[in-house]
């Protein structure tokens, strides 16, 4: 029975052989399908970047269907990187293939970088210089930029180291690019579209993470104005501003025919889209960001009247800025084409109060104080943007909780941009720098600047130096890494371990332990002033290094703590500095601080098997 199956077997696979060979030389045969069927079949989705190359190397015809500029490896580029395809125009001629090649090559670049950060980095802040090796690579900028996005694009709660140094370098990347760009449209001649795109360079500089574009924000602002041309419309239906076209810089010179376009305007901004000028929350950054300004509908002076100059230019009415004292106002011109003008010849329009128009001694009694002829005077873009900066600069100022202190830092950047010798405002930077323990070199470079342009600052500018270079003596003395063993004698009394969620018993905010000491290793000062010694067991028990909920760094004593029965994720921004990932119960150290810490995840294992699996068989 056994041979008969076998020769049976053995009579049926050469017919199954000619029965293939019949097949292969007839019209079903794939290869003699129509290109465009082929092609549709091979960008069905189901095919990977290698599938298609062992496709291509089977015959001729095959190679020629994924040929490298067509659709087969197009299509396999946009469904391994469709953020990328807006970077591309329908009518270029693109070497796909090669097009995959580079950016497959600048995505494992770009990982063994970022891996090589946290080995880097982790007990200094990344150096001026430590972005060198970025900035050397070869290949499309947009490329590693798109791989550090696909970074942080991954599942939430994993790879937080790489998630915490991928948005390092891509906010270091997109700020330098952005400044570059900022400082090239200064050096252009001036028109009323360039206040726009200058406020949209500060947004995009201070945003860098977010996906902001002067083409996006235009295309918002369009949309209004069509709804003031539809309103116009129904006031006037031959109205000339119902006739221009985007981008046309044609000028109305009617009086009568302004005004209609500037009701129009108020309707449609404060009546129809209900924009207003934000008096509750009036010392908010975002009202400064044109992005912020056309989702949020609402602003502050400056921000509201570029919005309304923008639209009004659009439409044919020519107003102009006016640097106004404590409130950023436009005027519109009354007086006729070649007069001799002054103040009294414009009307001034409150963009920020619903587009009023307002009379000099209404304006003055805007802000409560008489104020000189000069101040009525149309200001150009730089004015503008410096007007813009420095307000974020004051918000900087006035920062808190954000201890990285980074709209000031950016805000400054800026500003030093625009105007690069400005003193006083160089000697914050360095200060600033220097409080934060970051970038010595560079405060060294600020200070030398600062002696060249003012020799009298040798007495601040003495001070910092010398304090900063003892700062690099003692980094270069520092050696070793330090070594923390929970099963050491003098750490018998740490009962807390890295990665914990804790709750502070006082103050009941939410935190993770990122490091501890046996006691307090603070000075006198500040155990002083932090009244330490009022604890029961004073500065003589171990103090936690813990990251908070609200982005601050704190330093709490063992017995301000107690395990967080409901563990949460801690949305402090240095989470990523120090663990790898969060598991719903607790994080986990990443590798350069297990390093330093090499037994508490043992314990770390053990209190949450102890706390919360007794809660779950308590609530079972």
């Amino acid at each position: 029975m056994a041979a008969a199956a076998g020769d049976s077997a053995m009579e049926v696979v050469p017919a199954l052989a000619e029965e293939a060979a019949a097949e292969a030389t007839g019209p079903s045969c794939l290869v003699q399908l129509p290109g465009e069927v082929l092609e549709y079949i091979l960008c069905s989705g189901s095919l990977t970047a290698l599938d298609i190359g062992r496709v291509s190397s089977t015959c001729r015809r095959l190679r020629e269907v994924c040929q490298s500029s067509g659709q087969v490896w197009k299509e396999q580029f946009r469904v391994r990187w469709p953020s990328l395809m807006k970077h591309y125009s329908p009518t270029d001629y693109v070497n796909w293939l090669e097009e995959y090649k580079v950016r497959q090559k600048a995505g494992l670049e770009a990982r063994k970088i970022v891996a090589s950060f946290s080995k880097r980095f982790f007990s200094e802040h990344v150096p001026c210089n430590g972005f060198s090796d970025i900035e050397n690579l070869e290949g499309p900028e947009i490329f590693f930029e798109d791989e550090l996005v696909c970074i942080l694009n991954m599942e939430g709660r994993k790879a937080l180291t790489w998630k915490y140094y991928a948005k390092k370098i891509l906010y270091y990347l997109r700020q330098q690019k952005i400044l570059n760009n900022l400082k090239a449209f200064l050096q252009q001649p001036d028109d009323y579209e360039s206040y726009l795109e200058g406020a949209v360079y500060i947004d995009q500089y201070c945003n860098p993470l977010s996906d902001i574009s002067l083409r996006d924000i235009q295309a918002q602002i369009h949309s209004i104005v069509e709804l003031v041309c539809k309103t116009l419309r129904g006031v006037n239906s031959r109205h000339p501003s119902l006739t221009f076209r985007p981008g046309e810089s044609s000028m109305i010179m009617e009086i009568e025919l302004q005004s209609q376009v500037l009701d129009a305007i108020n309707y449609v901004l404060y009546d129809q889209l209900k924009f207003k000028g934000n008096r509750m929350d009036y010392y908010n950054a975002l009202n400064l960001y044109m992005h912020q300004v056309l989702t949020r509908r609402t602003g502050i002076p400056i921000s509201m009247s570029l919005l309304y100059l923008t639209i009004a230019r659009q439409l044919g009415v020519p107003l102009e800025p006016v640097n106004f004292p404590s409130h950023f106002l436009l005027r519109w011109c009354q007086g006729a084409e070649g007069a001799t003008l002054d103040i009294f010849d414009y009307i001034y329009i409150d963009a920020f109060g619903k587009g009023k128009q307002l009379t000099v001694k209404e304006c003055e009694y805007l802000i409560g104080q008489h104020v000189t002829a000069a101040l009525y005077g149309v200001v150009n873009v730089k004015k503008v943007l410096q007007r813009m900066v420095g307000n974020l600069l004051s918000l900087g100022k006035r920062e808190g909780i954000d201890q990285s202190y980074q709209l000031l830092r950016d805000s400054l950047d800026l500003y030093l941009a625009m105007y690069p010798d400005q003193v006083q405002l160089l000697l914050l930077q360095a200060r600033l720098y220097f409080h934060l323990g970051i970038w010595p070199e560079k405060v060294l470079d600020i200070l030398q600047h600062i002696q060249t342009l003012d020799p009298g600052q040798h007495g601040a500018v003495g001070y910092l130096v010398q304090h900063t270079l003892e700062h690099i003596e003692r980094k270069k003395e520092e050696v070793g890494v330090e070594v923390k063993l929970r099963s050491e004698e003098k750490h018998r009394d740490v009962c807390y371990s890295i990665g914990l969620v804790m709750k502070h018993k006082r103050y009941g905010y939410n935190c993770v332990i990122y490091g501890w000491d046996p006691t307090c290793m603070m000075g006198h000062e500040w155990i002083r002033n932090m009244n330490v010694h009022s604890l029961p067991h004073g500065h003589h028990q171990p103090f936690y290094n813990v990251l908070v909920e609200d982005g601050s760094c704190r330093y709490a004593a063992q017995e301000n703590l107690e395990y967080n029965v409901e563990p949460q994720e801690i949305s402090h921004p240095d989470v990523g500095r120090y663990f790898s990932e969060f598991t719903g119960t607790h994080y986990i150290p990443n590798a350069e601080l297990e390093i330093r810490y090499p037994e508490d995840l043992e314990f770390v294992y053990e209190t949450v098997q102890n706390i919360y699996s007794a809660k779950e068989d308590t609530a079972e």
